[in-house]
């Protein structure tokens, strides 16, 4: 008899379930299913794409036991390289907006990361956080994981996402929908469903205030036309994991929307999840509705409502930001 075979936490990133989602399938006709990511051991889809930037970095050199990355990051990335880090012998610096949710930053710290908080500032401020962490990099001799324009990331996603979607779905999948926040979850994943059937959908979910929305469907980002308080989603700029990527279609999906949704799959089917899952969940019920009956759309529930308490999740927040949780799905969706 052969002797079993034991991993560290790393190795268990990714072969997530697939999740009914019941009473927006029924509603739809189509079979609306969702890749559970808040199951990955830090808790978000970002797992897949730090766990894909710190392998190609140790293939290519750049990352030794004992090495700092350094990261700007919206919460859910910085956990990530902070936990694989960890089990693979690095330290982590995270540079986060200090408008993201306290729940993430106060996790950050207690794993252990270097946390800087900074102003909320545009791409094209030197004072980004991204720029802050590149900065960073090249003073401290740091490794920096770049996700947004470091392809490792939708790499990632092509070896791992699609593959176990198209295994899952036995390949009778039509649509994969996914919000951008670098854009390696949509372009890496259907880039690969794609290769396995050129009759996969690549669907964009897009928050207000985000320009990928306008880039797929006028070819420019120029149009500004709201805000969001989805956290983790909504690019203004093409970034190289997005590059080359075609998507079918692209759907505005509103925070009253995503809320609605995320209140019914808790109250109803026992979802507790973040406001970028609903923004996901959105966009693939509106391309239900669009295609029609008998379609399997796949989407991502990128991480659980657990960091996100103070907000989506606290009466007064809610009532102050003109976010009803009452407001039912059906209202929304028409």
């Amino acid at each position: 008899m052969t002797s079993p075979t034991y991993h560290t936490l790393d190795h268990h990133v990714g072969n997530t379930p697939l999740i009914r989602l019941r009473y927006l399938s029924e509603l739809t006709g189509c079979e609306i299913l969702g890749k559970a990511e808040f199951m990955n051991p830090g808790g978000s889809v970002k797992d897949r794409a730090a766990l894909g930037i710190i392998t190609s970095a140790e293939k290519q050199g750049l990352l030794k036991p004992g090495d700092t990355i350094v990261e700007g990051s919206a919460g859910n990335t910085g956990i990530g390289l902070t936990v694989i880090g960890h089990a693979r012998g690095y330290k982590s610096v995270v540079i986060i907006p200090e408008t993201q949710a306290p729940e993430k930053i106060a996790l950050l710290r207690t794993l252990g990361a270097d946390v800087r908080t900074v102003p909320a500032k545009p791409y094209s401020d030197p004072e980004n956080y991204n720029h802050i962490a590149r900065r960073l990099a090249e003073e401290k001799g740091w490794f920096w994981a770049n996700q947004f324009d470091n392809t490792a990331n939708r790499l990632a996603h092509y070896h791992s996402t699609g593959p176990e979607i198209w295994r899952q779905t036995k390949g009778s999948v039509n649509a994969f929908v996914a919000a951008i926040g670098t854009g390696g979850t949509l372009a890496g994943t259907s880039m690969y469903l794609k290769e396995q059937s050129d009759k996969v959908a690549a669907i964009c979910a897009d928050p207000y205030g985000a320009a990928m929305w306008s880039w797929f469907t006028h070819g420019h980002t120029d149009i500004d036309d709201g805000d969001s308080f989805a956290e983790g989603i909504g690019q203004g700029r093409v970034t190289q994991n997005i590059e080359g990527l075609h998507v079918d279609r692209a759907y505005r999906v509103d925070d009253q929307t995503a809320l609605s949704i995320v209140y019914q799959l808790l109250r109803e089917e026992g979802l507790f999840l973040g406001l970028s899952s609903g923004i996901n969940i959105g966009a693939a019920v509106r391309y239900a509705q669009e295609i029609g009956h008998s379609h399997t759309i796949v989407t991502i529930l990128c991480d659980s409502g657990h960091k996100y308490q103070s907000k989506l999740f606290n009466s007064e927040w809610l009532q102050a930001n003109q976010l009803d949780p009452d407001l039912s799905v059906d209202v929304v969706l028409g």
